[in-house]
C-alpha cells in the first residue's frame, strides 16, 4: 500500500508535465480599483467580475443617455456605443474603449473559434497574440478564471495558448483571454473572445436515414402542395448535412437539388443527433409523378439515402350528400317520406321555397317528414335513408359505417325517442368517430326539443363520447309551434350548413349501371 501510494504521487507530476511543459498559468494577484479595458467591435464580450457580490456595471459621465446598465456575467456583442466610463458601487471604476477590428491587425477569423475533440487534450489560441511581445495571458471560461477551477488541469504555454489536458462536453462555451498592453504610458487589458466547440469523437460509420426508409411510395393530390420529409440519425459532428434531390425520370445520375427548408438538428443522446429537413412541392402536377425524390444524409465518413415515389391519390367518391338519421314516431307519414320526388335540382332561392311547403297542409307534418322533402325535392340534395337506400339483410353496423363513409354530411334529428334508441345512438356515435378520423365529414344536430327530462337523463345513459359531442357539435333548434319568422330562420341556417358541392349524379348512375 505504501509503495503504491508513493508511486502514484511520483506519476502525477509526470502527467502534468507532459500536458503542460511550462505550467505558468498566471494567477490573479489583486484587483485594482481603476480598470482600463479594450474590446474589439463586433466580438462577444463580458464585463469583468471583480468579486463575488458584484452584479452590475453602471454607465457614468457624459454619453450615458439612453445606455442601460450592463449586468455582470452576461454575454453581449460589443459596439462602439458601449465605450465609456462605468462604476460598480463606490469602489470599482472601469473605462471601456471599443476599437475597430481593422485597428487590431494580426488576428484572423479562424482564431475566434476552435473545435476540440472531447475526452482528449486541446489548445485554444488567443486572437492576435502572435503579433505581441507580451505572452502573459489570463484565461477565463466565461467569467471564471481557469486557474480557479477546482480539479481542472490546464495551463498556458509560452505562446499564450490555453492547454486543456482533457476536453469535456460542457467546454462548448466562450473563453476569454486577457493580456496587458501599454499605450502612451497607460496600461490596458485587451479582452478577446474565442468560441470553443467540444465535439465528440469523429464517427466511424455514415448516418442512417430513418425517414423515408429505403424506397417509399406516397400518395399525392394533383394541384395541392406536398411536403417531402427526411429524418436522419447522426453521431454528432461539425460536418453533417441532409439534402433533397429530384431524380429526372427516376435516374439517380440525372438529378437536381430541390428548394429546401432550413435544416433542423436536435441532440437526442450522448453524441447523438437527429437531423430533419423538408422540401416542399408547392403544386403537384403530373410531371412530378414521373420523377423520384431522394434524401441524402452525409457526414465525414459517407452517406446514406432514402427515396420517395409519388402516386396520384384516388379521391374517395361520395354517393350521397346527406345521411339523414331520425327515429320514426307513430305520427310520421312513412309512405310520404319514402316516395322519391322527380323534381329537378335547386335554384338560387331554394331555401325560401321551403316556406311554400310550410303554408300547405303538408307543412303541418313533423320535421322527420319535412326534412326529406325539403332537402331532396326542394333543394336537390341526394339523401341516404337507411329504410330506403340500404338493402335489407346486411349487418346493421356495417351498413351504417359504410353509409356514413359514402356521405358528405350526417344530420341527426334528436328527440327523446332518438336518444333512447340504441340503433340511432350507434349512428350518432359512428358519425362522431368518423368525424375524428376524417375532418371532411360534416355533422349537424337538429334538436326537436331541449326541455325534456328524457334528453337530460335518457335511459339507458348516453355513451361518454356522445355526451361530449352533444355539447360541442354544431346544432339547430326546431319547433313546429314557433312563429313563421323563427321557422324561416331555421331553414335559412340549415341551408347555409349544407354541403356546398353535391355528388355527381352522372357518375353515380354510371356506378349503379355497372353494379
Amino acid at each position: 500500500m505504501q509503495t503504491g501510494y508513493i508511486l502514484g504521487l511520483l506519476s502525477l507530476p509526470i502527467f502534468l508535465e507532459g500536458c503542460c511543459p511550462k505550467n505558468h498559468q498566471v494567477k490573479i494577484t489583486g484587483v485594482q480599483p481603476q480598470q482600463h479595458y479594450r474590446a474589439v467591435e463586433g466580438e462577444i464580450f463580458m464585463m469583468p467580475s471583480l468579486n463575488h457580490t458584484q452584479k452590475v456595471w453602471s454607465r457614468t459621465g457624459e454619453g450615458d443617455e439612453g445606455n442601460h446598465d450592463i449586468l455582470c456575467k452576461t454575454l453581449f456583442t460589443v459596439e462602439a456605443k458601449h465605450s465609456g466610463n462605468y462604476s460598480s458601487g463606490s469602489k470599482f471604476f472601469l473605462y471601456l474603449h471599443v476599437v475597430a477590428r481593422s485597428s487590431v491587425g494580426c488576428s484572423t477569423a479562424e482564431e475566434s473559434s476552435v473545435v476540440l475533440e472531447r475526452d482528449k487534450g486541446g489548445k485554444v489560441p488567443c486572437p492576435g497574440l502572435n503579433c505581441s511581445n507580451n505572452t502573459e495571458v489570463i484565461w477565463y471560461k466565461l467569467y471564471k478564471p481557469m486557474s480557479s477551477l477546482q480539479g481542472r488541469v490546464s495551463c498556458v504555454d509560452e505562446t499564450g495558448r490555453l492547454h486543456l489536458c482533457q476536453v469535456y462536453k460542457d467546454d462548448t462555451s466562450v473563453f476569454f483571454c486577457d493580456r496587458k498592453i501599454i499605450d502612451q504610458g497607460l496600461t490596458w487589458t485587451l479582452r478577446r473572445a474565442v468560441n470553443v466547440t467540444a465535439a465528440p469523437e469523429p464517427p466511424s460509420d455514415p448516418p442512417r436515414v430513418d425517414k423515408p426508409r429505403g424506397i417509399e411510395t406516397h400518395e399525392v393530390e394533383l394541384g395541392h402542395s406536398h411536403t417531402l420529409v427526411c429524418e436522419a440519425s447522426f453521431i454528432t459532428e461539425k460536418t453533417l448535412s441532409v439534402e433533397w434531390y429530384m431524380n429526372y425520370g427516376g435516374n439517380l445520375e440525372n438529378r437536381t437539388l430541390l428548394p429546401m427548408e432550413e435544416q433542423k438538428e436536435k441532440e437526442v443522446g450522448p453524441a447523438q443527433s437527429k437531423v430533419s429537413r423538408d422540401a416542399i412541392i408547392e403544386k403537384v402536377t403530373l410531371q412530378h409523378l414521373k420523377h423520384t425524390y431522394t434524401c441524402i444524409a452525409k457526414n465525414s465518413v459517407g452517406n446514406s439515402t432514402g427515396t420517395i415515389k409519388l402516386k396520384k391519390k384516388i379521391k374517395d367518391e361520395k354517393e350521397f350528400d346527406v345521411f339523414l338519421s331520425f327515429v320514426w314516431s307513430p305520427s310520421v307519414d312513412l309512405e310520404g317520406v319514402l316516395t322519391l320526388s322527380a323534381q329537378k335540382g335547386p335554384h338560387e332561392e331554394a331555401c325560401l321555397s321551403s316556406m311554400d311547403l310550410l303554408n300547405t297542409e303538408e307543412g303541418k307534418s313533423t320535421l322527420e317528414v319535412l326534412l326529406p322533402r325539403v332537402l331532396e325535392d326542394q333543394w336537390g340534395y341526394r339523401l341516404c335513408l337507411l329504410e330506403r337506400d340500404v338493402l335489407p339483410g346486411g349487418a346493421y353496423t356495417n351498413d351504417v359505417v359504410l353509409a356514413i363513409r359514402r356521405s358528405q354530411m350526417l344530420i341527426c334529428v334528436l328527440s327523446a325517442d332518438y336518444l333512447s334508441n340504441s340503433n340511432a345512438l350507434f349512428v350518432l356515435e359512428s358519425g362522431v368517430q368518423a368525424l375524428l378520423q376524417n375532418t371532411a365529414l360534416k355533422l349537424l344536430l337538429i334538436w326537436t326539443t331541449r326541455d325534456s327530462a328524457a334528453l337530460i337523463q335518457p335511459d339507458p345513459p348516453l355513451p361518454a363520447l356522445v355526451k361530449r359531442a352533444l355539447k360541442v357539435l354544431p346544432s339547430l333548434d326546431w319547433s313546429s309551434g314557433k312563429t313563421a319568422r323563427t321557422t324561416s330562420s331555421f331553414w335559412r341556417s340549415l341551408r347555409k350548413a349544407m354541403p356546398s358541392q353535391r355528388v355527381n349524379m352522372v357518375s353515380l348512375m354510371q356506378g349503379q349501371l355497372t353494379d
